[in-house]
């Protein structure tokens, strides 16, 4: 193998693919990036038997082959070349060596086996469908603050995607939660999409999907089964296996008779609870918020730090309550609302309490209370 290609290039699509590969690796080839070089083309893949990434980029190529080497030094040196560089990447078979040379530096990496890289298939993928980049974007973005990272509750590692019936219209839902908050999302649903059974998509997945589609204009091309997902667009496949186990039913936690409507501004409630967190303590974060007609009182008190208080006016015509919550959910929760308002429907203390953006009623969010 034998070709030359522009260092930010090279760089962007390793950017890519070295993020699947774990920093500990017990089986020696997953810590590599297998590179394919064909007529015009080189191909970059990265699993860790669970997710694969592959992408495609132009090079030029003059003896066509395949290598494999170690994926987080390979990408270190790319990133460390001049910027505008090129970049000659050779195999030496004689040394079961990678060469890498630009301007005046020179690498030599070890290689293992082409034969030994896993790949990672789709299999028999039934369900196929398209969704547009700017809606998986906001998807993903609305749901997976909430995901769990508690690892014996393995079902909730993940968002879970199935479609629904509402009337005679048919969406696709996204729901994530860890206990504590719930995050639901909807979108049209997908020509396509209509015999989807539920799935739960990892987290790992999650992030690297969002960080391959950040800056894609193009539609996203989804192909899913029971076990497996294949997500594809431009010149790259993002393969991953998805979580076996059975989401709960999260309509249970969504409450229905809540009746107690607060309307607050959400960019100067999410200030105010940010400046008021501050003396919260580290391990409970917590808040307490007071409401009464036309007034929301905000305040913490730490026996370590002191305490604060800070007073906003709100739309607010119940009885008076108290209510206390983790700051940091609410900021999480906040930070989702692109209207100017978020509005909170609450029942009492203890009960859990529903969060919409005003703007969009596509999105909806759960926030257990605390005792404070």
């Amino acid at each position: 193998m034998k070709l030359t290609i522009e260092r930010s290039t090279l760089l962007k699509a390793l950017a890519h693919v070295q993020s699947v590969v774990e920093r500990r690796n017990t089986i020696p080839i997953l810590a590599n990036v297998l590179l394919d070089a064909t007529d015009g083309s080189l191909t970059l893949t990265a699993t860790d038997m669970d997710l694969a990434i592959n992408e495609k980029i132009g090079a030029d190529v003059s003896v066509k082959g395949a290598s494999t080497a170690p994926a987080h030094t390979l990408y270190d040196i790319v990133r460390k070349l001049a910027d505008g560089s090129q970049v000659e990447i050779e195999t030496d078979a004689a040394e079961g060596k990678l060469l890498i040379n630009s301007g005046r530096s020179r690498f030599s990496l070890s290689t293992l086996p082409t034969e030994d890289f896993p790949i990672l298939t789709g299999g028999d993928l039934p369900v196929v469908f398209s969704i547009p980049a700017d809606e998986l974007r906001a998807v993903i973005d609305r749901t997976r603050f909430a995901i769990s990272t508690e690892e014996t509750r393995y079902y909730l590692n993940g968002i879970y995607l199935h479609s629904v019936d509402m009337g005679d219209k048919k969406f696709l839902r996204a729901v994530a939660t860890d206990g504590h908050r719930l995050a639901r999302v909807e979108m049209p649903l997908p020509v396509g999409a209509e015999n989807m059974t539920g799935v739960i998509l990892p987290r790992k997945a999650i992030t690297e999907v969002r960080k391959l589609i950040d800056e894609t204009l193009e539609n996203i091309d989804v192909a899913l089964s029971e076990t497996r997902i294949r997500i594809e667009f431009d010149d790259v496949i993002l393969t991953s296996k998805l979580i076996d186990g059975t989401f709960p039913d999260y309509e249970r936690v969504i409450p229905t008779d809540n009746d107690k409507i607060l309307l607050v501004n959400s960019d100067v409630f999410a200030d105010a609870v940010d400046r008021v967190s501050t003396i919260s303590s580290e391990k409970s974060r917590s808040i307490k918020l007071v409401v009464s007609p036309g007034t929301l009182t905000l305040s913490a008190t730490s026996t370590d730090n002191g305490s604060a208080i800070e007073e906003l006016e709100v739309s607010y015509s119940e009885d008076d309550m108290e209510i206390g919550f983790n700051s940091k959910y609410l900021l999480d929760i906040t930070a989702q609302i692109e209207g100017d308002n978020a509005q909170f429907v609450l029942a009492d203390p203890a009960s859990p309490t529903i969060v919409r953006d005003s703007s969009d009623d596509r999105a909806l969010y759960v926030l257990m209370p605390m005792r404070v």
